[in-house]
Formats: structure tokens, sequence, C-alpha cells
């Protein structure tokens, strides 16, 4: 095999087939199975905090694209490059072929919410990317094969790794979770959320709506597939330090009194001025309940919960049990069930906690422990242990280097200190004396409060700053801080233009 297209295309296509076999397995023994998802995983387990932290803040909900299609673009140009290599012995080919092989192997026994079956999806990756890179490569060198012989091969492959491809696709489909969700139906809490007044949002002035959409409800996650977990296959356990193991299945949470209370939920990836915030009406059944049947024993510390993709969080149980907060288990959200990527068929929702320490989505497990019994996903690396909230305001209006109307100008925005209340918003323009806003009508502590305020400014530029204080009387400090350990600090400011 002199040419060198066909030498690079062979490394290719070994490692499309290896690939499109071990997702076809993966599709049988589950979709995290796939190498490709397995190692992908593994990378974003190992990416130091500040790296993830750069791509939430740079990439947002495209940052689990971006990793999938920087590792597509590695994958293709080493097997290109292993292609090369073998144009005269087939050994470099195999030898890369095979790295890819036990790398995928590595990263799904790794993998926490695997099992040992799930290794058969990377070993028949491995003897399929070897088998195809040793078959073409034969081809290719042996005199007497024409080059439609060649040509029918590599199309072979091509094909069969389509097939394979999509074969695992269609199987990890049936375990699709739409048509579960769908059939859940109508949730009807015994007890609503009050109706949320008209004033609640000054929208029309550029704040956000009060509640948020589902479509436009923040997500961050560290799962590069969204779990498909069916309301009939999912169950709960509830052990630990209590006087009794429970385990419940979704019919025993959907038929059990159901709540519904306006939470404002915040991710700690939040950057100052940030997006990571969002309102709800959440639907469920209080999780003080669900502890107190099960019995709490003394020196329980932690709830430690756990994903159905292995990902996990550790809460305080004094906030899981404090019935003034409303902690949850939430099984609906803007009346209809949980979407899927906020993570049907149930998730815990405690308001004032970040969202790492309060929010396990497709949450199957729930140990009652010590905090030094169990570390949590995100407690191994660096971040703070019970992370309340911090008190945040942000500018809405005018935008960032907007440019608006010489005169009259509004400033309007959101604040937030859940389960603390927000009690004032101030604001400087151009750094002259502070001013207050004028407040929306509280729904309640758990919950984002907005403001505007009107000032006359003159042709030219301008930077307007806003700042907030809480029921406590805390003033948000000046302070910059980064989102590291425990949420990020610090005013926002926006400039402008005015013509």
């Amino acid at each position: 095999m002199r040419s060198r297209g066909p030498a690079a295309l062979l490394g290719v296509l070994a490692l499309a087939a290896a690939l499109a076999a071990g997702h076809l397995v993966a599709g049988f023994v589950g979709v995290n199975a796939s190498p490709y998802l397995a190692v992908g995983n593994g990378a974003i387990d190992l990416t130091p905090v500040w790296l993830k932290d750069f791509a939430v803040r740079t990439f947002g909900t495209y940052d689990k694209l971006v990793l999938l299609s920087g590792m597509a673009v590695v994958m293709v140009v080493l097997a290109a490059g292993a292609g090369l290599l073998s144009r005269r012995t087939p050994v470099p080919g195999l030898v890369v072929i095979t790295g890819f092989g036990l790398v995928g192997l590595v990263a799904v026994y790794a993998r926490p919410d695997l099992g040992a079956v799930a290794l058969l999806a990377p070993l028949a990756s491995l003897v399929t990317g070897v088998a195809t890179f040793a078959f073409l490569h034969r081809l290719g060198i042996t005199p007497d094969r024409s080059r439609r012989t060649v040509l029918l091969a590599s199309a072979g492959v091509v094909a069969g790794a389509g097939v394979a491809g999509l074969g695992g696709q269609l199987l990890a489909g049936r375990r699709d979770a739409a048509s579960s969700r769908e059939a859940v139906g109508r949730l009807v809490p015994v007890r609503t959320a009050p109706m949320i007044p008209a004033d609640a949002d000054f929208a029309k002035l550029g704040t956000p709506t009060f509640l948020t959409g589902n479509d436009r409800f923040y997500r961050v996650d560290t799962a590069l597939t969204v779990p498909q977990v069916r309301a009939e296959d999912w169950s709960l356990r509830l052990h630990g330090l209590v006087d009794r193991e429970i385990r419940y299945r979704y019919d025993d949470i959907r038929t059990r009194p159901l709540v519904e209370r306006t939470i404002t939920m915040t991710c700690v990836s939040n950057e100052v001025g940030g997006t990571y915030v969002s309102t709800a009406n959440f639907v469920g059944v209080d999780l003080a309940d669900l502890l107190e049947e099960a019995g709490v024993r003394p020196g329980a510390e932690q709830l430690f919960s756990s994903s159905v993709d292995g990902w996990t969080s550790g809460s305080p149980v004094a906030a899981a049990l404090d019935r003034t907060r409303g902690a949850m288990l939430a099984i609906g959200m803007n009346g209809e069930p949980l979407p899927i990527e906020h993570g049907f068929p149930a998730r815990l929702v405690i308001p004032g906690l970040y969202g790492y320490v309060s929010a396990t989505k497709w949450v199957t497990d729930l140990e009652v422990t010590t905090w030094g019994a169990r570390q949590a996903y995100w407690l191994k690396r660096g971040w703070g242990r019970e992370a309340p909230i911090k008190t945040q305001s942000r500018i809405d209006t005018p935008k960032g280097f907007e440019t608006v109307p010489a005169g009259k100008v509004r400033v309007a925005g959101v604040a937030w200190a859940q389960h603390t209340g927000i009690a004032e918003v101030e604001l400087s323009m151009d750094g002259g004396p502070w001013r207050e806003a004028v407040l929306t009508q509280e729904v309640n502590l758990n919950t984002w409060r907005m403001w505007w305020l009107e000032f006359d400014v003159a042709p030219g530029g301008h930077q307007v700053v806003c700042r907030a204080t809480d029921k406590s009387g805390h003033t948000q400090t000046e302070m910059r801080a980064g989102t590291v350990p425990d949420g990020a600090t610090g005013w926002h400011s926006i400039a402008f233009t005015a013509r």
C-alpha cells in the first residue's frame, strides 16, 4: 500500500468499524458502555475544575458537543496517522487501534454506573477494529488484488459500520423515556403554589418573566447523553443511617398527595451577571416526609444522592428535613412531568443551596450518612461542602455595550437570595450616589425578585452597577471572586452608550 490517501483511509475505516461495533453492543448492555461515550465521560471526570468551569462559561450547554467533536478530530487524526505509518507493515496501525480499544475498556471499567457485562462493548470494539485493520491492510498490499476489490471491501466496511451504528442507536432508543413520560399524564397537586401576582416581574421593562419555561430553564450537568429512564423502571432506594430501608417505585410517589412550590434554582457555575438562574413551579412530595418514614438516626449529617448515570451529590440532612425550606423529591415542573433533560422521572430540589448539592437529576439512591463517610462528585474536586446560594443581582437591560437614546434610560434586572429573600436593590450610574430601585412584589423567600430604576443620562458612554441587600441585612460584596469553590461574588456592571 504505497499511496498515502488509501493508507490514511485504512486507519479511519478501522476506527469507524470499531466504534460502530462498540455502539451496537452498547445498545444491549447500556448506552454509556459505548466506548466513544465512555471515554468522553471519563474525560469529563478527569478534567480539572478550572477547565470545566471555563467550558461551561464559554460554551454553555454546548460544552459536551465541543468535547465530543474535539475527541472525534483527535481520533481521526491518530487513526489516519496510524494508517500512514502502516504502508509497509500493519504493526503501527494495529498498535494504535489496540490502544484505542484498551482505552475504551479502561473507561467502561471505571464507570460507576456500569457492570462487568458492559465490558462486552469495548471488547467488541477492540476485536472489530483490529480485525478490520488487518483485513484491509492485507487486501491493500496483496499484489494480485484489483483496485476494485479494495474499493468494494472498503465500501463494505463503511456500510457495515453505518448499519451497526444505526442499530446501536435504535436499540438504545427502545429505552427512550419520552413515551413513558407522556403516559404519566397530568399531575394534580393537593397543595398548589400560590398564584403568581401580576406584578411579580417587569418583563415589559426588560426583566425575565417570573416563571422560566421548561425549554429555557438553565441546564448544566456532566451527562454526555441524557439518561433515558422510564417511570415503570425507576425506583428510589432510601437507606443508610435510618431505622428502616425503603424502596419507592414511581407509582408510590405519583399516588401520594402532591405539593407544588415555586422555587428559584441557581448553578454554582453562574458568573457575576450570568444566566444560570431560573424559576419554576415544581410538583412532588416533601423530602422530609420520606426521611421521617425511614427514621433518620442521630448523627446523620449528609444526604448522599446518586443519579442513574453514577453522578453523586451531598446535601446537608438538616436542609432536607427543614420544612420551612420545602425540600422536595420533584416529579413535575411547570404543570407537566419533569422534562427528560431535567431529570425525569424524579429529581431533588432543595431551595437555597447551589444545584451541585441540592438538585440531583434522575435520582435513584439516597443514603443518609455522615460527611466523613462519603465524598460526592464535586466535593472530591475541591468545591464547597454545603454551598448556600449567595446574594446576587444582575442587570438585564440595557444590554452591555448597547446604544440607547439619551434622556430617560430605564435600567432593569433581577436579584436573588434564596431562602433569605431580597430586601433592597441599589444602583449607581457613573460612580454617582446609590439609588434604590423599585422591586416587584415578593412571591416567597425561595424566589428571585425583579427591579427597575430610571436615570436621566446625557449623550456619551455610561456605566451602571447594581448591588442587592437581603433580608438578613447583608449587602453583596463588591469583591470579585470566581465560581470555585462555592459561588461567585461581586457587583454586576454594564457599559452602554447614549445618543
